[in-house]
């Protein structure tokens, strides 16, 4: 959505996309709006409750299923197994994304992996693009004047385009653009805890065969689930750099997070966005 930084600033219904790497701020930065004024829309929670909904609960009942207290339970209909996503708490999407490895070490094979990593495409696909129809209810039934959708970090790995246009149509795309000592922070930190990513098929495939071939490893039940995911995070952090620039570059415009980490106000994160309009105007 193209417009000139007075043109956003007096936007009466503003629309806002935030993207950025998981752990760059974007969470953080919305927080500073008044929450009487902004709906938040989290891709992360819609693909959660919505179209991942089955497929987590499915998984979390096989795996209690392994219990026998639980499973006579379950098949008795004594007990139901439901979960409690929340816009603060994703660990359920987390669990269900999973690990490729060791099936001893909690892993998954690398066909179940690929079938869930499909499955989670798909579904942020379809929460990205229900965006327009939440901005038309947040307005009409819930009466907020101003929309945020805060897009999952995966976004600029789905290779569609038709969503991201459709995105571009309806909203003012905002990049949170992470610092040389940010990025440094965030591979660190997924060094240390690594957690369940989406990947892209070909990048997986590329880096699955680089990394076993460094390790030795013949098959990926070999693999020690956090050890890769560690492994590769930086690589895929790299390659996510440029999908986000093409993104901005034809459709949006760049913060950087230092900014972002100042901004304490309403006023102050519209301010930002319009000296990044200004910026990219004058480029």
């Amino acid at each position: 959505m193209d417009m000139t930084p007075q043109q956003f600033l007096d936007w009466d219904s503003k629309r806002i996309t935030l993207l950025g790497m998981s752990g760059v701020g974007k969470t953080t930065l919305s927080s500073k709006l008044p929450t009487d004024q902004w709906f938040h829309y989290s891709g992360d929670y819609r693909i959660g409750t919505k179209y991942l909904e089955e497929p987590i609960l499915d998984n979390i009942k096989k795996q209690a299923m392994e219990v026998p207290f639980l499973r006579d339970l379950l098949l008795s209909d004594s007990i139901y197994i439901c979960s409690n996503i929340t816009v603060d708490n994703l660990a359920p999407i987390a669990t269900f994304l999973g690990k490729i490895g060791n099936p001893a070490q909690g892993g998954l094979s690398l066909n179940e992996f690929k079938r869930r990593q499909m499955l989670h495409r798909e579904a942020e696909i379809k929460a990205m693009r229900d965006v327009p129809a939440f901005i038309h209810k947040a307005e009409e039934i819930y009466g907020y004047r101003h929309f945020l959708n805060d897009a999952g970090g995966s976004i600029c790995e789905l290779d569609d385009d038709k969503t991201i246009e459709q995105l571009a149509e309806n909203t003012v795309i905002v990049y949170i653009k992470a610092s040389p000592e940010q990025e440094e922070m965030l591979i660190e930190r997924a060094r240390n805890d690594p957690k369940p990513l989406y990947y892209r098929e070909q990048f997986l495939d590329q880096q699955l065969s680089k990394y076993m071939s460094e390790y030795g490893y013949q098959s990926a039940d070999e693999i020690p689930p956090d050890q890769f995911v560690s492994w590769v995070f930086p690589y895929l952090f790299h390659a996510r750099l440029p999908r986000y620039q093409a993104i901005i570059d034809q459709y949006g415009y760049t913060i950087h997070s230092d900014q972002a980490m100042q901004v304490q106000s309403e006023t102050d994160l519209m301010d930002l966005i319009a000296e990044a309009i200004a910026r990219k105007n004058r480029s």
